[in-house]
């Protein structure tokens, strides 16, 4: 069995929560997790839309981790 340990240059990931309270935890928590692999924040990218099915509006954020560069 072989073993192998690679970096992670790029990570990009989604996230989606009915209040923005909320969404911002999701993301902090994220930040917080991706700290540990050597990642900071290139770029975040949000919307909000009406969902009509609940009636509330939904926000919805893509973050792109990127290493850390030394």
């Amino acid at each position: 069995m072989q073993f192998s340990l690679d970096r992670i240059d790029n990570k990009i990931e989604f996230f989606e929560a009915y209040d923005m309270k909320t969404l911002e935890r999701k993301i902090a928590e994220q930040i917080d997790n991706n700290k540990a692999l050597l990642l900071d924040v290139h770029a975040i990218d949000h919307q909000v839309v009406f969902d009509p099915n609940i009636g509330k509006m939904l926000y919805s954020a893509v973050v792109h981790f990127k290493a850390k560069s030394f």
